[in-house]
């Protein structure tokens, strides 16, 4: 591109006019002309030919296997903000992510301030999302109590789906230390959970949320992507899984890892799961518009808490 045209060079699409996710695999990425470019060595979601890339136009390139980038094209997502990563097939895989962010903190900011709040902001949006997994809003305050709904509510989804498709269940079993000692449903679980949890990573990636804060889950460095991952079990990760184990009953010859990691893919892209866990993400964080934001609220309930510590304060506490 000509400098000075336009000033298109240094022009700006906000995110939020922007088109998502474009998948590419089996080819270069590169730049030709000033213009991004996808030299396509042909797969079964793209033909065999030269493409011009729309940067500006999306917000994020998920490049799969067999893909290659150049310096180029890299300055030239860094420029306009387009986000890159580099996944498995159909995104069951986040192998790495430049940090090319968002033109936006609106997200990060919001989860911040819901999760310091242990009081009220990171019970919120955990009860928000059991009542995702539940499919329905519990009285209960208690999250041990919710989880225990939660484990019943999954045992239950376990029988059904087995003799949905005719798959023998013993349980959830499996050794961390050695995985491939369990039975093929276990594993197809495990495998199953694992794209899950990537797609998962590239919509937290994509909004720019801090994978460490969980409301669920602590501990882990990837708290919050599983926490996103899990509001997707029933309706992905296991159907997925036992779909997987009833294919390899057909084909005992194919490899339970591959069977269930390219069904699962197929899943992520035909029903668009990362788009919905980046709609899913952006729901929890936000109030109903009849209502007034929930970051708002907490933020005035923190300052009338510091000046009421704040030296000439009475010292008295609300009812």
């Amino acid at each position: 591109m000509l400098h000075g045209r336009l000033g298109l060079e240094l022009a700006r699409i906000p995110h939020a006019d922007r088109h998502g996710l474009l998948h590419l695999e089996r080819g270069e990425l590169a730049v030709e002309d000033g213009c991004l470019l996808f030299r396509a060595g042909g797969s079964s979601s793209l033909g065999r030919g030269d493409y011009s890339i729309p940067h500006q136009a999306i917000s994020m390139i998920l490049l799969g296997p067999g893909s290659s980038v150049t310096h180029d094209a890299l300055r030239l997502l860094a420029r306009h903000g387009t986000l890159l990563a580099a996944v498995g097939a159909d995104g069951v895989r986040q192998y790495t992510a430049p940090p090319l962010m968002p033109d936006t903190s609106e997200w990060a900011r919001r989860q911040v301030t819901l999760w310091s709040d242990t009081r009220r902001g990171r019970l919120l949006v955990a009860r928000r999302m059991y009542a995702r997994r539940l499919g329905e809003i519990f009285p209960d305050r208690d999250l041990e109590v919710l989880r225990g709904f939660e484990g019943a509510r999954v045992k239950s989804l376990y029988a059904d789906l087995a003799r949905r498709y005719g798959v023998e269940w013993k349980g959830r079993r499996y050794d961390r230390a050695d995985p491939e000692a369990a039975d093929p449903i276990n594993q197809a679980i495990n495998h199953a959970a694992s794209a899950v949890e990537a797609a998962a990573a590239i919509a937290v990636t994509a909004t720019a949320t801090i994978p460490q804060l969980g409301f669920i889950h602590e501990d882990s460095a990837q708290s919050f992507i599983l926490d996103i991952a899990d509001l997707y079990r029933d309706k992905v990760t296991l159907p997925c899984a036992f779909r997987s184990v009833r294919k390899l009953q057909e084909r005992p010859y194919e490899n339970i890892e591959r069977v269930c990691r390219r069904h699962t893919g197929e899943t992520l892209r035909r029903e668009q799961v990362i788009a919905g866990m980046i709609d899913t993400i952006k729901a929890l964080f936000t109030e109903p518009k009849e209502k007034r934001p929930a970051i708002e609220t907490l933020q005035e309930d923190r300052e009338k808490d510091d000046n009421a510590s704040s030296p000439g304060a009475d010292g008295g506490t609300d009812a």
